[in-house]
């Protein structure tokens, strides 16, 4: 069932996120927007995108902090158009990790299922409601709307995520 809450799924110190979003659009445009550079400038921020050299880097419009903690790097490790995308997540103020989209086509649109593996719990409990942020920023950009802001959003969402214990 798609819901737009994430869960935490934990390990011991370890975590995973998962989204499952279904979106009201074509695979393809979904597809698009998550991985064409000019698309994800709109609902996330700055991104390079080198599938021959087979890297990503991004640089996220918010949260607002230093460009070199927002940050991320990575190697892609699965492309495979339109269906999954999956890449290393390396960034400063988080431990290494390994991010990926699965899109399927449903009979009304896209079902997104997204996973944040290599976080620890901690870490988890803060990305929650930023990754849901810019989900819901994904998805305006999609129906030709206005991004929420994204400050305003994870406020508004972080609430709603249980402090795990």
């Amino acid at each position: 069932m798609s819901t737009d809450n994430g869960i935490i799924e934990t390990d011991g110190e370890a975590a995973v996120i998962r989204f499952e979003r279904h979106l009201p659009h074509p695979i393809e445009a979904v597809w698009a927007a998550i991985t064409e550079p000019a698309q994800r400038l709109a609902w996330f921020g700055e991104t390079v995108l080198d599938t021959e050299a087979g890297r990503i880097e991004m640089l996220p419009e918010d949260p607002p902090a230093a460009a070199d903690a927002k940050r991320m790097t990575g190697r892609i490790l699965v492309w495979d158009p339109p269906h999954v995308f999956e890449h290393e997540w390396h960034q400063r103020i988080v431990e290494d990790g390994v991010v990926r989209y699965e899109l399927s086509e449903t009979a009304t649109g896209t079902l997104l299922r997204f996973t944040h593996r290599g976080l620890s719990v901690r870490n988890a409990r803060g990305f929650i409601p930023g990754t849901h942020a810019f989900f819901d920023r994904l998805d305006a950009h999609l129906a030709g709307a206005e991004p929420p802001a994204w400050s305003e959003r994870y406020a508004a969402l972080a609430p709603s995520y249980p402090a795990w214990s």
